[in-house]
């Protein structure tokens, strides 16, 4: 679309607006909202025809769950998918290297969480794909992403970890920064995962998170506003607030069907597709630090769950009355609707403290 309209800028002024990513953000968040809207109903109708009994839910989770959320389908994140899609492919520049290799990255994750869904609803069971066989392929899927980030970005930043509140302090890490890329993006992904356990829990972080690195994008990417903030400046990233503009509008549409009691679960579909798509966001920007602050709600959440699974080999005791951290407080009689909002809380908290690190140099 974007190379169509370009012949036509100079017969028509009024075209120039599709050169600013600004514009085209919010072009990108009103066409994934009502492309939600619009299919969503249909999308949810069909996958309840196929799914039958809906996502099967675990008997060691909380017991209220097996009457008020049973039957309800998954793959949700067809719907957060599909919008985000059409959206980006619409409104980004896909001329863009980094476009494409986030693309990359949330079209495998979005396979992996489908399987694993398709495994667990066919099968009328919480267990679906390996752990094992999850966690390598989404390395590989993270691996690539990473040595493409290295090889069009400029040395020595393209191999550097960079650090918030210092202007110029970066740890050149070499090839192994293929494995530590590798390893954000696998992390977040899973981070991501294991928060969406409760309805509308997860996609109202995810869009914090979206909307906090889609401005980091898009100042990182930008030659004067990296430089007056002395951040870090990463050419072409810019393009990729297109993208996470995408994600707020599909988020938001989503939620419409996944606010309590929901029509539709997230599922892994969405959720690692989701998670991935951020970690190689923050790559891409060199904000992986940022990252862990700002969705330090997906990192609690992961934390609670390595901790209980650590002390119960070690010692036999639990930690937490039921991991993850959700779960928890649910167990200590929170309303499932009290832990969404306050979660909800914390991640745009969390998100206003990452985002005061670009001006605390």
């Amino acid at each position: 679309m974007l190379q169509w309209l370009a012949e036509f800028q100079g017969s028509v002024p009024a075209l120039n607006v599709f050169r600013y990513i600004t514009f085209r953000t919010g072009g990108a968040i009103i066409t994934a909202l009502l492309f939600v809207f619009m299919f969503g109903p249909s999308i949810i109708a069909l996958l309840r025809l196929k799914q039958g009994k809906g996502q099967p839910i675990r008997t060691d989770g909380p017991q209220s769950h097996l009457i008020t959320k049973k039957g309800t389908p998954t793959m949700g994140g067809l719907m957060i998918f599909s919008g985000l899609m059409v959206a980006t492919l619409l409104w980004a520049n896909l001329s863009n290297v980094y476009v494409w290799v986030v693309l990359f990255v949330t079209i495998g994750f979005g396979l992996i969480g489908f399987y694993d869904d398709y495994l667990k609803v066919t099968k009328q069971t919480h267990a679906g794909l390996s752990g094992k066989t999850r966690l390598a392929i989404e390395a590989l899927i993270g691996g690539v992403a990473a040595v493409v980030i290295m090889h069009i970005g400029r040395e020595p930043l393209s191999s550097s970890l960079a650090f918030p509140l210092f202007k110029d302090l970066l740890i050149d890490l070499g090839w192994f920064f293929i494995a530590f890329a590798a390893l954000v993006i696998v992390a977040a992904g899973n981070a991501v995962n294991l928060t969406d356990g409760l309805d509308g829990l997860a996609i109202v972080p995810v869009m914090v998170a979206a909307g906090s690195f889609g401005l980091i994008a898009y100042l990182s990417g930008n030659v004067l506003f990296a430089d007056y903030l002395q951040i870090h400046y990463v050419a072409g990233v810019g393009e990729l607030a297109v993208i996470c503009g995408a994600i707020i509008g599909a988020g938001i549409g989503f939620l419409w069907f996944n606010a309590p009691p929901a029509q539709i679960f997230m599922g892994d579909t969405g959720s690692l597709a989701l998670g991935g798509l951020l970690g190689t966001i923050a790559v891409a920007t060199k904000h992986e630090i940022v990252l862990a602050i700002i969705g330090g709600l997906f990192v609690l959440e992961a934390v609670s769950v390595i901790v209980q699974v650590i002390s119960f080999k070690l010692t036999g005791k639990r930690v937490f009355k039921m991991a993850p951290i959700h779960h928890h407080f649910e167990q200590l009689g929170w309303t499932e609707p009290q832990i969404v909002i306050r979660f909800w809380i914390i991640a745009v908290v969390l998100a206003l403290i990452g985002l005061s690190t670009l001006k605390l140099r």
